[in-house]
């Protein structure tokens, strides 16, 4: 029923996390138990590569559980863009190609903590749209104490980056991109930040969208911009409004897929629960459910 773009597993049982037990990810064994449980019949693995967020993994990990659970998951590559020379002219392409031919879908997770519009970052980009990768990445509202691109309120960095690669599938995805759906009352509810004890501060926004923000706007003026629905910020965009969630669904339908991002804090995936709910109570149409959950993934990456 469901196609996962965007998840991620480790191997191996991972050291403990930030005063967790655990490590962040799952095996790729749970992780099928939670697919089992939600009826999602395959995930594209996005490794983890650069440091800001937990220990990075090798792409030959995520090649070999490809190659275990090949009827499960598809690979994708992730590429730090300060890998080989540190510079805004290393020849990332060589290594997009490589695992282009190893069978990756696509870049990503990409989220160094480092402006979007950083030359390094934008060479990665170049050279994405070159060997023809879809991106994924995740972004940030602050630069240092967190991981992902930085972009500013109204998403400038990432609507320029639009501009200049016209041909590269870029998948909007995160905090600062799902909490623009509608306009923002202030810049603080772009994301979190973590205080010295490790407690979470911030939030999303709520309530009905009373005005549409830059996210709608971009993808009306961008068509090589899609959005990934995976993790809780999509849910949060979509459900604070139960009107307007449906009425974007429906205009979008072609670009939007749907997406867990499962980490070991939950194993429950809301975006699931939320568009089944909507396709029972016809807010949304069977096809446009089927668009989403699985044939536009199928269609993009050829699955």
């Amino acid at each position: 029923m469901f196609i996962d773009i965007h998840a991620h597993a480790y191997r191996r049982e991972q050291a403990p996390f930030m005063g967790m037990q655990q490590g962040l990810f799952y095996t790729p064994e749970k992780l099928l138990s939670i697919y089992d449980r939600y009826n999602i019949e395959k995930g594209i693995l996005l490794p983890v590569v650069s440091p800001e967020i937990y220990l990075p993994q090798c792409m030959e990990d995520i090649l070999d559980i490809c190659q275990q659970y090949p009827d499960r998951f598809v690979p994708f590559c992730n590429i730090d863009p300060r890998a080989m020379t540190n510079s805004s002219d290393a020849p990332l392409d060589q290594l997009l190609r490589y695992y282009k031919g190893k069978g990756c879908k696509g870049l990503g997770e990409v989220m160094p903590n480092m402006p979007l519009m950083h030359p390094k970052v934008q060479n990665l980009f170049r050279h994405a749209e070159a060997v023809g990768m879809p991106v994924i990445f995740d972004g940030s509202d602050q630069l240092d104490g967190d991981f992902g691109l930085y972009d500013d309120p109204g998403l400038p960095q990432l609507e320029h980056t639009l501009q200049k690669y016209p041909d590269l599938i870029i998948f909007g995805h995160g905090p600062i991109f799902w909490s623009e759906i509608g306009k923002l009352d202030t810049p603080g509810e772009r994301g979190y930040i973590y205080r010295y004890d490790g407690e979470q501060l911030g939030r999303m926004p709520e309530g009905p969208v009373k005005e549409e923000g830059v996210v709608p706007k971009l993808l009306r003026r961008y068509p090589n911009l899609n959005g990934d629905l995976s993790d809780f910020t999509p849910l949060n965009a979509l459900s604070r409004d139960d009107k307007y969630g449906p009425k974007f669904l429906e205009e979008f339908q072609d670009r939007l897929f749907f997406g867990t991002d499962l980490i070991t804090t939950s194993d429950e995936v809301g975006m699931a629960d939320l568009l089944l709910d909507w396709l029972k109570t016809k807010k949304i149409s069977e096809k446009v459910f089927n668009k989403i959950a699985r044939e536009n993934a199928i269609k993009l990456f050829d699955l």
